[in-house]
Protein backbone atom coordinates (compact mmCIF):
# COMPACT_ATOMS: atom_id res chain seq x y z
CA UNK A 1 0.00 0.00 0.00
CA UNK A 2 2.82 2.55 1.38
CA UNK A 3 4.83 1.08 -1.83
CA UNK A 4 2.08 1.82 -4.44
CA UNK A 5 1.08 5.37 -2.72
CA UNK A 6 4.65 6.55 -2.83
CA UNK A 7 5.16 5.56 -6.39
CA UNK A 8 1.76 7.17 -7.75
CA UNK A 9 3.10 10.50 -5.92
CA UNK A 10 6.35 10.04 -8.03
CA UNK A 11 4.32 10.17 -10.83
CA UNK A 12 2.29 13.31 -10.23
CA UNK A 13 5.55 15.22 -9.17
CA UNK A 14 7.59 14.01 -12.40
CA UNK A 15 4.17 16.23 -14.18
CA UNK A 16 6.06 19.10 -13.17
CA UNK A 17 9.42 19.67 -13.92
CA UNK A 18 9.70 23.28 -12.96
CA UNK A 19 8.67 22.63 -9.07
CA UNK A 20 10.37 19.72 -8.35
CA UNK A 21 13.79 17.16 -9.43
CA UNK A 22 12.43 13.74 -10.77
CA UNK A 23 13.54 10.83 -8.53
CA UNK A 24 12.30 12.31 -5.45
CA UNK A 25 9.24 10.84 -3.41
CA UNK A 26 6.99 12.28 -0.83
CA UNK A 27 6.06 11.06 2.71
CA UNK A 28 2.88 10.78 1.56
CA UNK A 29 1.11 9.20 -1.04
CA UNK A 30 -2.16 9.29 -3.08
CA UNK A 31 -2.95 5.10 -3.82
CA UNK A 32 -3.68 4.34 -7.54
CA UNK A 33 -2.26 2.14 -9.88
CA UNK A 34 -1.09 2.96 -13.37
CA UNK A 35 -3.10 5.88 -14.76
CA UNK A 36 -6.37 5.27 -13.05
CA UNK A 37 -7.94 8.56 -10.64
CA UNK A 38 -5.95 8.88 -7.20
CA UNK A 39 -7.98 7.25 -4.36
CA UNK A 40 -7.23 6.89 -0.88
CA UNK A 41 -7.01 4.68 1.54
CA UNK A 42 -5.24 3.26 5.09
CA UNK A 43 -2.19 3.46 5.59
CA UNK A 44 0.35 1.49 8.55
CA UNK A 45 3.97 2.88 9.21
CA UNK A 46 5.37 -0.79 11.08
CA UNK A 47 7.05 1.45 13.71
CA UNK A 48 4.00 3.84 14.68
CA UNK A 49 1.58 0.77 14.56
CA UNK A 50 4.36 -1.42 17.05
CA UNK A 51 4.18 1.76 18.81
CA UNK A 52 0.40 2.85 19.06
CA UNK A 53 -0.17 -0.61 20.18
CA UNK A 54 2.27 -1.36 23.10
CA UNK A 55 1.08 1.55 24.35
CA UNK A 56 -2.26 0.42 24.20
CA UNK A 57 -1.26 -3.13 25.82
CA UNK A 58 0.77 -1.50 28.59
CA UNK A 59 -2.40 0.57 29.74
CA UNK A 60 -4.41 -2.32 28.93
CA UNK A 61 -2.09 -4.39 31.42
CA UNK A 62 -1.55 -1.87 34.07
CA UNK A 63 -5.56 -0.37 34.80
CA UNK A 64 -6.21 -4.13 35.17
CA UNK A 65 -3.62 -4.24 37.77
CA UNK A 66 -4.95 -1.25 39.65
CA UNK A 67 -8.59 -1.93 39.36
CA UNK A 68 -7.55 -5.16 40.89
CA UNK A 69 -6.39 -3.61 44.16
CA UNK A 70 -9.53 -1.24 44.83
CA UNK A 71 -13.42 -1.89 45.04
CA UNK A 72 -15.05 -1.49 42.09
CA UNK A 73 -17.55 0.75 43.91
CA UNK A 74 -15.01 2.84 45.19
CA UNK A 75 -14.06 6.37 44.22
CA UNK A 76 -10.66 5.87 43.12
CA UNK A 77 -11.91 3.07 40.78
CA UNK A 78 -14.57 5.45 39.47
CA UNK A 79 -11.62 7.72 38.59
CA UNK A 80 -9.43 5.24 37.11
CA UNK A 81 -12.73 4.02 34.58
CA UNK A 82 -12.87 7.78 33.28
CA UNK A 83 -9.44 7.78 32.72
CA UNK A 84 -9.59 4.37 30.62
CA UNK A 85 -12.15 6.59 28.66
CA UNK A 86 -10.19 9.45 27.77
CA UNK A 87 -7.27 7.54 27.13
CA UNK A 88 -9.23 5.15 24.77
CA UNK A 89 -10.67 8.30 23.17
CA UNK A 90 -7.40 9.75 22.61
CA UNK A 91 -5.83 6.56 21.19
CA UNK A 92 -8.37 6.23 18.63
CA UNK A 93 -8.45 9.99 17.64
CA UNK A 94 -4.90 9.55 17.40
CA UNK A 95 -4.70 6.11 14.71
CA UNK A 96 -7.42 7.72 12.94
CA UNK A 97 -5.06 10.84 12.60
CA UNK A 98 -2.03 8.63 11.75
CA UNK A 99 -3.65 5.84 9.91
CA UNK A 100 -7.28 6.63 8.10
CA UNK A 101 -7.85 7.77 5.00
CA UNK A 102 -6.89 11.47 6.36
CA UNK A 103 -3.01 10.84 5.95
CA UNK A 104 -3.12 10.08 2.55
CA UNK A 105 -5.57 12.70 1.37
CA UNK A 106 -3.58 15.26 3.50
CA UNK A 107 -0.14 14.65 0.84
CA UNK A 108 -2.80 16.43 -1.74
CA UNK A 109 -4.68 18.77 0.26
CA UNK A 110 -2.62 21.18 3.01
CA UNK A 111 -6.17 21.78 4.44
CA UNK A 112 -6.52 18.05 5.09
CA UNK A 113 -3.11 18.42 6.45
CA UNK A 114 -4.20 21.40 9.00
CA UNK A 115 -7.12 19.20 10.10
CA UNK A 116 -4.41 15.68 10.38
CA UNK A 117 -2.19 18.17 12.85
CA UNK A 118 -4.72 19.85 14.77
CA UNK A 119 -6.64 16.20 15.44
CA UNK A 120 -3.49 15.01 16.85
CA UNK A 121 -2.82 18.18 18.92
CA UNK A 122 -6.07 19.63 20.15
CA UNK A 123 -8.02 16.14 20.43
CA UNK A 124 -5.88 13.33 21.12
CA UNK A 125 -3.11 15.23 22.90
CA UNK A 126 -5.40 16.48 25.62
CA UNK A 127 -7.39 13.20 25.83
CA UNK A 128 -4.43 10.98 26.31
CA UNK A 129 -3.17 13.47 28.81
CA UNK A 130 -6.15 13.06 30.88
CA UNK A 131 -5.79 9.66 30.71
CA UNK A 132 -3.05 9.83 32.74
CA UNK A 133 -0.94 6.68 31.28
CA UNK A 134 2.27 7.85 33.03
CA UNK A 135 0.99 5.95 36.16
CA UNK A 136 -0.96 3.63 34.61
CA UNK A 137 1.94 2.53 32.19
CA UNK A 138 4.09 2.04 35.38
CA UNK A 139 1.67 -0.43 37.11
CA UNK A 140 2.26 -2.74 33.69
CA UNK A 141 5.69 -3.78 34.68
CA UNK A 142 7.03 -6.19 36.71
CA UNK A 143 7.37 -5.66 40.24
CA UNK A 144 10.71 -5.48 40.35
CA UNK A 145 10.86 -3.27 37.18
CA UNK A 146 8.30 -1.33 38.57
CA UNK A 147 10.42 -0.80 41.92
CA UNK A 148 13.36 0.00 39.82
CA UNK A 149 11.40 2.48 37.49
CA UNK A 150 9.83 4.21 40.71
CA UNK A 151 13.67 4.73 42.34
CA UNK A 152 14.54 5.95 38.58
CA UNK A 153 11.84 8.69 39.00
CA UNK A 154 12.43 9.74 42.20
CA UNK A 155 15.97 10.39 42.34
CA UNK A 156 16.94 13.75 42.26
CA UNK A 157 18.30 14.64 38.68
CA UNK A 158 15.81 12.56 37.19
CA UNK A 159 13.11 14.71 39.00
CA UNK A 160 15.38 18.22 38.60
CA UNK A 161 15.27 17.26 34.24
CA UNK A 162 11.05 16.24 34.56
CA UNK A 163 10.36 19.58 36.32
CA UNK A 164 12.54 21.36 33.97
CA UNK A 165 10.98 20.19 30.85
CA UNK A 166 7.45 20.52 31.97
CA UNK A 167 7.39 24.04 33.45
CA UNK A 168 4.46 25.88 32.03
CA UNK A 169 6.79 28.22 30.02
CA UNK A 170 9.48 25.46 29.15
CA UNK A 171 6.37 23.71 27.25
CA UNK A 172 4.62 27.00 26.22
CA UNK A 173 7.89 27.57 24.48
CA UNK A 174 8.66 24.21 23.03
CA UNK A 175 5.21 24.28 21.39
CA UNK A 176 5.45 27.37 20.17
CA UNK A 177 8.22 26.72 18.71
CA UNK A 178 6.81 23.23 16.98
CA UNK A 179 4.21 24.96 15.40
CA UNK A 180 5.68 28.10 13.75
CA UNK A 181 8.68 26.30 12.92
CA UNK A 182 7.05 23.65 10.85
CA UNK A 183 5.21 25.67 9.61
CA UNK A 184 7.76 27.85 7.76
CA UNK A 185 7.60 26.84 3.94
CA UNK A 186 11.21 25.57 4.03
CA UNK A 187 10.53 22.97 6.94
CA UNK A 188 6.85 21.91 5.97
CA UNK A 189 7.79 20.79 2.26
CA UNK A 190 10.62 18.97 3.35
CA UNK A 191 8.24 17.13 5.67
CA UNK A 192 6.47 16.52 2.43
CA UNK A 193 9.37 15.29 0.62
CA UNK A 194 11.09 13.09 3.15
CA UNK A 195 9.60 10.55 5.39
CA UNK A 196 11.68 10.92 8.29
CA UNK A 197 10.88 14.41 8.31
CA UNK A 198 7.44 13.88 8.02
CA UNK A 199 7.57 11.38 10.82
CA UNK A 200 9.96 14.29 12.75
CA UNK A 201 7.37 16.59 12.21
CA UNK A 202 4.89 14.55 13.49
CA UNK A 203 6.37 13.87 16.36
CA UNK A 204 7.63 17.17 17.65
CA UNK A 205 4.09 18.05 17.32
CA UNK A 206 2.57 15.15 19.50
CA UNK A 207 5.18 15.42 22.37
CA UNK A 208 5.44 19.38 22.75
CA UNK A 209 1.38 19.34 22.38
CA UNK A 210 1.38 16.36 24.89
CA UNK A 211 4.12 18.57 27.11
CA UNK A 212 1.58 21.39 26.98
CA UNK A 213 -1.58 20.09 27.83
CA UNK A 214 -0.19 18.17 30.76
CA UNK A 215 1.16 21.54 32.58
CA UNK A 216 -2.71 22.85 31.37
CA UNK A 217 -4.55 20.07 32.59
CA UNK A 218 -3.01 17.29 33.73
CA UNK A 219 -0.95 15.95 36.74
CA UNK A 220 2.00 19.47 36.01
CA UNK A 221 -1.30 21.63 36.15
CA UNK A 222 -1.05 21.24 40.53
CA UNK A 223 2.60 22.89 40.27
CA UNK A 224 0.34 25.55 38.76
CA UNK A 225 -0.69 28.77 40.55
CA UNK A 226 -3.90 30.11 39.95
CA UNK A 227 -4.28 31.53 36.37
CA UNK A 228 -1.05 30.01 35.05
CA UNK A 229 -2.76 27.39 32.84
CA UNK A 230 -5.45 30.00 31.39
CA UNK A 231 -2.92 31.99 30.73
CA UNK A 232 -1.26 29.30 28.77
CA UNK A 233 -4.61 28.42 26.65
CA UNK A 234 -5.24 32.27 25.95
CA UNK A 235 -1.64 33.04 24.77
CA UNK A 236 -1.94 29.70 22.71
CA UNK A 237 -4.70 31.04 21.03
CA UNK A 238 -3.64 34.43 20.14
CA UNK A 239 -0.54 32.96 18.23
CA UNK A 240 -2.19 30.41 16.48
CA UNK A 241 -4.55 32.35 15.46
CA UNK A 242 -2.12 34.78 14.23
CA UNK A 243 -0.18 31.92 12.44
CA UNK A 244 -3.20 30.71 10.80
CA UNK A 245 -4.37 34.19 9.74
CA UNK A 246 -0.88 35.02 8.16
CA UNK A 247 -1.63 31.55 6.14
CA UNK A 248 -5.21 32.58 5.41
CA UNK A 249 -4.81 35.97 4.37
CA UNK A 250 -1.46 35.14 2.42
CA UNK A 251 -1.84 36.53 -1.65
CA UNK A 252 0.69 33.95 -2.82
CA UNK A 253 1.67 30.03 -2.07
CA UNK A 254 3.58 28.92 1.08
CA UNK A 255 3.76 25.40 -0.15
CA UNK A 256 4.30 24.55 -4.15
CA UNK A 257 4.49 21.07 -4.05
CA UNK A 258 0.70 20.87 -3.26
CA UNK A 259 0.31 22.39 -6.69
CA UNK A 260 0.14 20.02 -8.67
CA UNK A 261 -1.77 17.22 -6.08
CA UNK A 262 -4.52 19.99 -5.98
CA UNK A 263 -5.15 20.43 -9.63
CA UNK A 264 -5.08 16.58 -10.04
CA UNK A 265 -7.92 17.08 -7.63
CA UNK A 266 -9.38 19.84 -9.23
CA UNK A 267 -8.96 21.68 -6.10
CA UNK A 268 -7.42 25.61 -6.57
CA UNK A 269 -4.00 25.71 -4.46
CA UNK A 270 -4.20 29.00 -2.89
CA UNK A 271 -8.05 28.44 -2.14
CA UNK A 272 -6.74 25.21 -0.96
CA UNK A 273 -4.07 26.81 1.63
CA UNK A 274 -6.57 29.72 2.69
CA UNK A 275 -9.11 26.53 3.62
CA UNK A 276 -5.98 25.34 5.52
CA UNK A 277 -5.38 28.48 7.33
CA UNK A 278 -8.75 29.18 8.34
CA UNK A 279 -8.86 26.04 10.14
CA UNK A 280 -5.94 26.73 12.29
CA UNK A 281 -7.19 30.71 12.71
CA UNK A 282 -11.07 29.58 13.40
CA UNK A 283 -11.75 26.31 15.20
CA UNK A 284 -8.13 25.51 16.80
CA UNK A 285 -8.12 28.78 18.31
CA UNK A 286 -11.60 28.49 19.93
CA UNK A 287 -10.75 24.85 21.15
CA UNK A 288 -8.03 27.10 23.41
CA UNK A 289 -10.54 29.60 24.43
CA UNK A 290 -12.91 26.63 25.40
CA UNK A 291 -10.14 25.05 27.42
CA UNK A 292 -9.63 28.41 29.11
CA UNK A 293 -13.24 29.05 29.52
CA UNK A 294 -13.52 26.24 31.13
CA UNK A 295 -10.30 25.52 33.50
CA UNK A 296 -11.96 29.61 34.21
CA UNK A 297 -14.88 28.17 35.41
CA UNK A 298 -13.04 25.40 37.82
CA UNK A 299 -10.65 27.85 38.94
CA UNK A 300 -13.00 30.00 40.34
CA UNK A 301 -15.41 27.43 41.35
CA UNK A 302 -12.94 26.10 43.67
CA UNK A 303 -11.84 29.59 45.26
CA UNK A 304 -15.43 29.98 46.23
CA UNK A 305 -15.65 26.81 47.25
CA UNK A 306 -12.78 27.02 49.27
CA UNK A 307 -13.54 30.61 50.53
CA UNK A 308 -16.76 29.02 51.88
CA UNK A 309 -14.77 25.88 53.72
CA UNK A 310 -12.05 28.18 55.78
CA UNK A 311 -15.05 30.57 56.48
CA UNK A 312 -14.11 33.46 54.56
CA UNK A 313 -17.86 33.86 53.74
CA UNK A 314 -19.68 36.24 57.10
CA UNK A 315 -23.17 36.80 56.66
CA UNK A 316 -23.41 40.47 58.73
CA UNK A 317 -27.28 40.85 61.00
CA UNK A 318 -29.39 43.54 59.55
CA UNK A 319 -28.68 45.38 62.85
CA UNK A 320 -25.31 45.37 62.20
CA UNK A 321 -24.16 42.69 65.39
CA UNK A 322 -21.57 40.35 65.01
Amino acid sequence: MKRAARHLRLRVMRMSALTLAPGVAYAHGLAGPGDSPPSFGWTYEPWVVALMAMSAAAYAAGYWRLRARASPRSRSARVRAVHLIAFVSGWVALALALFSPLDTLSGALFSAHMVQHESMMLIAAPLLVAGRPLGVWMWALPRRARSAAGRCVRAHMFSYCWRGLTAPLTAWLLHAAALWGWHMPTMFQSALLHPWVHSLQHASFLLTALLFWWTVAGDGARRQKGGHAMLSLFTTMVHTGALGALITLATGLWYPLYVEPCRALGVDPLRDQQLGGLIMWVPAAAAYLIGGLAIAARWLTHRNASAVAIGQAVIVPRDGST
